[in-house]
């Protein structure tokens, strides 16, 4: 019978060592000038937050995950061999590896991911919720222009963060993620279709918006890097023409205190799936919202 990972709120494994001192902590530490940068642009870029041995486990547990019949399938909130809706493109997306296998499970308490993101939101938090996005060679779909927080509305306050970390070299070839610097002060847009006509949002923007969309930039990184963005934060990514595969994973997380505002029960989110939700008005914690870091301990 498949274990659910999901039930363990600490490491499983030595894959990610734990700081033993206030020292090694700070050596995660962003510099006050990326501090800055985030607040103004609504991201930042080219963190480490892996090594080549981290790297390699990742990826061989992901290959195993591409097996739709593979240990563990049923504890996937999502699982889709391909998402998008353009014909002769694909794109697979599933939410849900942490509970599945180790390294994905692990990830979520990596120092070089914890710290930045305690330091960006400001106080402890918790796990949200995962992502994979993988874009085969020649024919990786795109993930349309869109903000996170559209999917998130069934939770409140807004004080949420994704990290996107590179299993690949990601560059505007292979479909790097964009960005558009600012735009996470242009507040809550509709959500479209996550993998369907790239520029779709186009027709939702105000001409003072649109000319700060054509302003997007490419995220290129080398594997085993990270870029974090503001919820609300306008990105999206092209088709993979090249011939190598590009893949990554994603960690969304809030502050603790978020609160469900989930008042019925056919949301298409996680909370909805495999798990009862968070009945409204109730703070989002528990089993699957492990506390991920909480600087009182």
């Amino acid at each position: 019978m498949s274990e659910d990972l999901g039930l363990s709120s600490h490491p499983l494994s030595d894959l990610f060592p734990q700081p033993e001192s206030i020292e090694e902590w700070t050596s995660y530490c962003l510099s006050e000038d990326q501090l800055l940068e985030f607040q103004e642009k609504g991201f930042i870029h080219g963190i480490k937050v892996l090594n080549h041995d981290q790297i390699e486990v990742l990826r061989r547990e992901l290959s195993e995950m591409f097996v739709p019949e593979h240990e563990g399938r049923e504890f996937f909130y999502e699982y889709h061999s391909n998402e998008s809706t353009i014909p002769e493109t694909v794109l697979f997306h599933a939410l849900g590896a942490w509970r599945v296998r180790k390294a994905f499970h692990d990830i979520l308490w990596n120092p070089a991911f914890v710290m930045p993101a305690y330091q960006l939101l400001g106080n402890g938090f918790r796990f949200f919720h995962d992502q994979i996005f993988c874009k085969p060679a020649n024919h990786g779909s795109v993930v349309s222009w869109h903000q996170d927080f559209s999917y998130w509305t069934w939770t409140q306050p807004m004080h949420h963060l994704t990290c996107w970390i590179g299993l690949d070299d990601s560059n505007e070839e292979n479909g790097c993620v964009h960005y558009v610097p600012g735009s996470h002060r242009w507040g809550l847009i509709d959500k479209l279709d996550l993998a369907g006509e790239m520029d779709a949002v186009r027709s939702l923007l105000t001409s003072d918006q649109i000319r700060d969309f054509e302003r997007k930039v490419p995220i290129v990184m080398k594997e085993g890097y990270a870029s974090f963005h503001h919820p609300v934060l306008m990105h999206g990514s092209f088709e993979n023409r090249s011939p190598v595969q590009r893949r990554a994973t994603v960690i969304n997380v809030f502050g603790d205190g978020v609160i469900s505002n989930l008042d019925f029960v056919s949301v298409n989110s996680p909370g909805t799936k495999n798990y009862p939700p968070i009945p409204i008005g109730n703070k989002m914690e528990g089993t699957y919202y492990p506390l991920l870091f909480n600087p009182e301990e």
